[in-house]
């Protein structure tokens, strides 16, 4: 006989990056899930020390679960460009210095690729979903979306290095998509995806 097991309906997000909330919660309404960036909690963000997308988001997690008493949600995302040996990689955010901006982290990448050919490049994402802090399987998935890198910007949606990654098989912008269409392609659409089937098998039970 099987049990259900009730799905959280409250759960904070580890991140201080509004665009990545506004994605975060558009994906994860089909389940009811209200998602509270840690930030609205006065929680500060987790150090990432990992060296991986996946223990980055592992620490974001707990962190953030242990400081607000209700289960997490954290994901660590990055652009991969193979011809930069994976940089900017689980630095992107922080890749022209801990508090650069987007501009900033684009220029140096634009500028790291000058005299190079290959332009190819991915988003990965790691989601991780925890009940509790030390919560001992957490749930985890992850996406990769597939694009290469252009010198000039194009496009006023999405953040990051959205503006230069462009998707070969549309022959536009990550920043040129509609949020719609970004969600049901993007590394983090995939991964979100991927946890939805998770969250709903755990509360089906055996």
């Amino acid at each position: 006989m099987s049990r259900s097991r009730a799905l959280a309906t409250e759960a904070v997000l580890a991140t201080g990056n509004a665009g990545k909330l506004r994605e975060m919660a558009a994906l994860l309404a089909p389940i009811g899930l209200r998602l509270i960036a840690q930030g609205e909690l006065g929680i500060a963000a987790a150090a990432e020390t990992g060296v991986t997308f996946v223990e980055n988001a592992l620490q974001k997690a707990r962190h953030a679960s242990a400081a607000a008493a209700l289960p997490a949600i954290a994901d660590d995302s990055g652009l991969v460009v193979p011809a930069l040996g994976g940089a900017p990689g689980v630095r992107s955010a922080r890749y022209a210095g801990d508090d650069a901006t987007d501009a900033q982290n684009n220029r140096k990448l634009i500028g790291a690729l000058a005299d190079i050919e290959d332009r190819s490049a991915w988003f990965y994402c790691a989601l991780v979903f925890i009940e509790r802090p030390e919560d001992p399987a957490p749930l985890l998935a992850t996406g990769l979306w597939r694009g290469r890198i252009i010198d000039q910007p194009r496009g006023g949606g999405g953040f990051g290095y959205d503006p230069h990654f462009l998707v070969p098989h549309l022959g536009r912008t990550s920043a040129e998509l509609a949020p719609e269409e970004k969600n049901a392609l993007s590394h983090r659409g995939q991964a979100v995806a991927a946890l939805l089937q998770r969250l709903r098998e755990r509360s089906e039970g055996p």
